[in-house]
């Protein structure tokens, strides 16, 4: 059974950079999809970058894409999201989750296409304001 638990919000300025942490405890999480999805006040949670099958590559939204960058480091048994050139509509709650499986070939960021074992963490909160 998984555990996870982020690590690394903050306030920022905008366009400044945060490193979000994610360790896991339990399985090692080379063979799981993972993700970060965020949600800010008043609006749904929202899938912002995943990673499952190496040769996909990972997924990002459209509002992150080229600024945020998913990685996972197998040894640390760790994820994480760089987030470069923030900006105020990044505000949010951010949690990390770990997947078993999920549908399609490249990582989907919506929910309802995962399936089997999944896990969360209570999330970190990034504030970006000046």
């Amino acid at each position: 059974q998984f555990q996870v638990a982020e690590s690394g919000g903050g306030l920022v300025q905008p366009g400044g950079s945060l490193r979000l942490s994610c360790v896991a405890s339990g399985p090692r999480i080379n063979t799981y999809m993972i993700a970060w999805f965020r949600q800010a006040p008043g609006k749904e949670r929202e899938g912002v970058a995943c990673s499952g099958l190496i040769s996909a590559g990972p997924n990002y939204a459209d509002s992150v894409r080229g600024r945020f960058t998913i990685s996972r480091n197998t040894t640390q048994n760790a994820m994480y999201l760089q987030m470069n050139n923030l900006k105020p509509e990044d505000t949010a709650v951010y949690s990390c989750a770990v997947f078993s499986h999920y549908k399609g070939y490249i990582c989907p960021l919506q929910e309802n296409s995962y399936f089997g074992e999944s896990t969360w963490g209570k999330g970190t909160l990034v504030t970006v304001s000046s």
